[in-house]
């Protein structure tokens, strides 16, 4: 079944119901806008003692009721279970009384469940729990309600978004056994075990995309907290295993989404498949009968699960090499991975931005792994920021030195394909790619020192192109070690072939044999993009001496500055985050008028204290600079510079991403049904307005900037 989002509602046309709701977080997107009209048209006031107090005569009970907040949303999905499931009356109680303990005993407990659905024979099958918007454990009280009735189904239901549960009876005597997530309920004339192995495809998962409403480091906190606290398993991995096993399932349905574009093309002329909702509506309509059936899906007994889901994790270790070890199985339980499958099995991973999946993995690769460096994922918006403003031509190569997970070079990779193939449908990256495409991802390039983000990095890279990498797990700094790195047992295995394609870059064209190490202080790279770390002086001496900028104790930015310059050819140009105090503390003139030498600054753009929150707060900013040239960039000793601020902080003090909201309440979706990040960084898919990129674009078009410059 399908959850709907519908507008929140509208005030002018349901004025008592915005009246009951006003002063509460309760929002109505689960519902059709036909019901909740239908509900406003029965209510009635009467004046009480502290006001207007308003009634309905409720749908089961045929008695008039009081309206909260809660009870509207009660007596919606009551609408919901007889209109759109088909359930009878007579097989729906509510405020169902149910009693844990011994009568006349302290330990008693006495509950009542909002909304009891029951079998024709009178047997508990589905417990509703209507839960405030912000309660965080709903979903316990359910667990329990439904153990008590011993009930299979459950679903817990704010209005704005559900969750649907699954309990295996045959499972209850172990003591781990945790509720499933279902995608929906079954239909009142459809048995729960044809429900349960139905066939799931891309359509399907298109239409139930949790994505619209949730965030994927939301869901994984969910499931972290319900399966992996107490499983002795480590986590980064097992969730890695997941993730990396649903893009394969999904990619395995190229074919499937290639039929949606098909079907997409045949009426662009007619609906804007750019509104998210028109998209939707119109998928709901394409006939699935021939597409692939979804593996990555919890059907089967638990052995059978398994079994599958092995499978599908060998086919994708053996597809996409050099991320797991041959040898890396499953440590879950069979019913510890069937919950965990539950969880993510309703989510579209593959789409055009990855942004999904790197919320996911900032949260996985810890702060003691990066943040003790200081070193944060970079949130996508600034890197589409900076990408914007650089401008990569298919021609050109690039470089990230701080890679993470490898966000610079996947949205260049993207940028680049956008323009050789702007008219391609916005579906997903499985789409197959022209020659151009896959010549340009052998021209882009990332390094970092932490295995599991480079881990990371080399499966979205691998996802996107054709299967080879060039991203390196090296030391940027220490570029003297690097053959020693590279013997490193297992290292030439993952990185032979791209570490060959990143010397050919290098300036030292000197042939050179096991004597002779290769200079690699300078590359001929067209762009770099960078976040390094902040935190922490490097005391190595033999390090620090190996750059102009260098002194003892010196802070790994200031050295990453010059590395970074030292990456590009004449006339490149580079884009590196920074903490705010390089640009003003009189200390560090020195390092202004290093890059003044070297480069040419053309902006300075700072970023929301809140940018790198929950991690930390420190002020930074992004330099761009173009490396001097006779003929790109031609040396000149006064020139403007484009200066601009962060406005929107596009996350809380709590580090949460804020997202833009409609009118009506509702979270605005981008073309591809996921929520956006509130920035004035630049227009996201037309939808926002312009920004600091499309200012500087003008800026630089004045300028008459190379990289700028109208053919």
């Amino acid at each position: 079944m399908t959850n709907e989002r519908n507008c929140t509602l509208i005030e002018p046309l349901t004025p008592k119901i915005h009246a009951i709701l006003r002063d509460s977080n309760y929002k109505l997107d689960l519902f059709a806008f036909n019901s909740i009209e239908n509900l406003e048209s029965k209510i009635t006031t009467k004046q009480g003692k502290k006001g207007v107090e308003y009634q309905t005569i409720c749908q089961i009970r045929n008695k008039e009721i009081k309206l909260t907040p809660e009870e509207i949303v009660r007596q919606l999905y009551l609408d919901k279970l007889m209109g759109e499931y088909g359930y009878p009356a007579q097989n729906i109680q509510v405020e169902v009384g149910v009693q844990k303990g011994r009568e006349n005993t302290a330990k008693t407990e006495k509950k009542r469940i909002d909304i009891l659905v029951t079998t024709d024979d009178g047997e508990p099958y589905i417990v509703v729990e209507v839960k405030k918007p912000k309660e965080k454990d709903g979903s316990s009280q359910l667990e329990s309600y439904i153990r008590w009735e011993n009930a299979p189904l459950g679903v817990l239901c704010n209005g704005e978004s559900i969750e649907d549960f699954y309990y295996n009876k045959e499972n209850k005597n172990q003591k781990t056994t945790k509720l499933e997530k279902l995608s929906g309920i079954p239909h009142y004339t459809q048995s729960l075990s044809d429900f349960l192995e139905r066939s799931y495809t891309l359509k399907d998962l298109f239409i139930n995309d949790e994505l619209q409403t949730k965030t994927l480091k939301k869901i994984i906190l969910d499931f972290e907290d319900v399966v992996l606290a107490n499983s002795g398993v480590d986590s980064f991995e097992e969730i890695f295993k997941l993730i990396f096993t649903k893009l394969y399932d999904e990619h395995k349905s190229a074919k499937d989404f290639d039929r949606i574009a098909l079907k997409c093309e045949e009426v662009e002329d007619k609906i804007n498949l750019n509104n998210h909702k028109e998209f939707i509506d119109f998928i709901k309509n394409i006939d699935d009968k021939k597409f692939r059936r979804l593996d990555f899906r919890t059907h089967g007994t638990d052995s059978e699960f398994k079994k599958r889901l092995t499978a599908l994790f060998n086919e994708a270790k053996e597809e996409w090499g050099g991320i797991f070890d041959e040898s890396a199985v499953f440590e879950l339980t069979p019913e510890e991975l069937k919950i965990s499958v539950s969880y993510l099995q309703d989510i579209k991973l593959f789409n055009s931005n990855f942004e999904v999946v790197d919320d996911a993995f900032e949260y996985l690769v810890t702060k003691s792994q990066k943040g003790d460096k200081g070193q944060y994922f970079t949130p996508r918006y600034v890197i589409d920021m900076c990408v914007k403003m650089l401008n990569p031509q298919a021609h050109e190569t690039m470089i990230d030195t701080a890679s993470g997970s490898c966000g610079f070079p996947m949205h260049c990779i993207l940028y680049v394909w956008n323009k050789l193939n702007p008219n391609r449908k916005n579906l997903i990256t499985a789409q197959e790619k022209t020659a151009e495409e896959i010549a340009y991802i052998k021209n882009v390039f990332a390094i970092d020192f932490d295995k599991k983000s480079v881990r990371i990095g080399r499966l979205l890279n691998k996802i996107a192109g054709d299967g080879e990498t060039n991203v390196l797990q090296l030391n940027s700094l220490h570029y003297k070690q690097w053959k020693n790195d590279a013997k490193v047992a297992g290292w030439e295995n993952y990185y032979k072939q791209g570490f060959l394609n990143f010397e050919k870059l290098c300036r030292d064209k000197t042939q050179y044999d096991e004597n002779y190490a290769k200079d690699y202080s300078h590359f001929d790279f067209d762009i770099v993009m960078a976040n390094p770390p902040f935190a922490g002086d490097i005391s190595n001496e033999n390090l620090w001496k190996s750059y102009e900028l260098g002194k003892s104790k010196i802070s790994r930015d200031i050295l990453f500055i010059e590395r970074n310059l030292n990456m590009l050819k004449a006339g490149g140009r580079m884009a590196i985050v920074l903490p705010q105090g390089r640009f003003n503390n009189s200390s560090d003139k020195y390092i202004r008028e290093f890059i003044s030498e070297h480069a040419r600054i053309l902006a300075v753009v700072g970023l929301h204290g809140n940018v790198f929150k929950p991690h930390t707060g420190t002020k930074t900013s992004v330099l761009f600079v173009q490396k001097w040239d006779d003929k790109l960039c031609p040396k000149i000793d006064d020139y403007p510079i484009f200066f601009a601020t962060m406005k929107k902080p596009s996350k809380d003090n709590s580090g949460d991403k804020i997202y833009l909201k409609n009118e009506d309440g509702s979270y605005m979706l981008d073309t591809h049904g996921h929520l956006i990040v509130e920035h004035d960084l630049y227009n996201h898919d037309g939808l926002t307005q312009d920004g600091i990129a499309e200012a500087f674009i003008e800026f630089a078009k004045a300028e008459n900037l190379s990289f700028w410059e109208e053919k």
